[in-house]
């Protein structure tokens, strides 16, 4: 397991007893540009993730300009890294996203950076890495950036580069929120025993960029900004 146990991330956002209807949110990177944010919240957008970092080379040139904009529109916000576990270490990727904008805020409306774990065209499945050592890989960023922001980061990935890469690792489900990637109708099996929290449905729709909902209501989504 991961030493760091911080507060937020700890609990998986979900409503036992009675499941509230998902909440409506958007990913969005370079390949959308600053979209009409407005028209996204009043189409019932409640929240959105922008592409920050990826690997240690490269920052999104619309980072700023996209998250501002997510902000003007008063949605509910967090940042994401692309990983490249064959590029550096995991601490190093995660002082890259820090030191590039990818910081946690205290004004209630600002969700824990995610790490969105993946296979990447061009590259060898799983970057040639055994699941233990993918596993030891993300430790290293969720410590790191838990150190440096006081949360574990969202971890977004699908069911089948989870069960392939890190051998459906249990390690993160206890204190890190699942936002899973699956282009379907539903969410299918989840994987490394984790309960739902994001899902990422379709590459388009009618919100910005990618669709993502949220399983739970407001008041946990908020919960995720506060570390309360």
């Amino acid at each position: 397991m991961v030493a760091v146990a911080i507060g937020a991330t700890l609990a998986v956002p979900w409503a036992a007893q009675a499941d509230p209807a998902p909440l409506a949110g958007f990913d969005i990177s370079a390949s959308q540009g600053v979209p009409d944010l407005a028209a996204a919240k009043a189409h019932g957008a409640v929240f959105a993730f922008v592409k920050d970092t990826a690997g240690v080379a490269y920052v999104n040139p619309d980072y700023l300009n996209q998250f501002r904009a997510v902000k003007a529109a008063g949605l509910i916000r967090g940042s994401y890294h692309y990983a490249r576990p064959d590029k550096s270490s995991g601490a190093e990727q995660a002082v890259y996203l820090h030191d590039h904008d990818g910081k946690w805020f205290s004004d209630g409306m600002s969700l824990p950076p995610a790490l969105d774990m993946e296979d990447t065209p061009g590259a060898p499945p799983c970057y040639d890495m055994p699941p233990q050592a993918m596993v030891a890989w993300i430790q290293d960023f969720s410590t790191t950036l838990a150190r440096l922001t006081g949360h574990n980061p969202i971890i977004y990935t699908s069911t089948r580069w989870w069960k392939a890469c890190t051998g459906n690792s249990t390690a993160f489900a206890g204190d890190h929120v699942l936002w899973l990637a699956r282009y379907n109708s539903e969410m299918g099996e989840l994987p490394g025993g984790w309960r739902a929290g994001f899902w990422q449905s379709a590459v388009n729709g009618p919100l910005p960029g990618n669709q993502d909902s949220y399983f739970g209501d407001l008041g946990q989504l908020r919960g995720l900004t506060t570390g309360g």
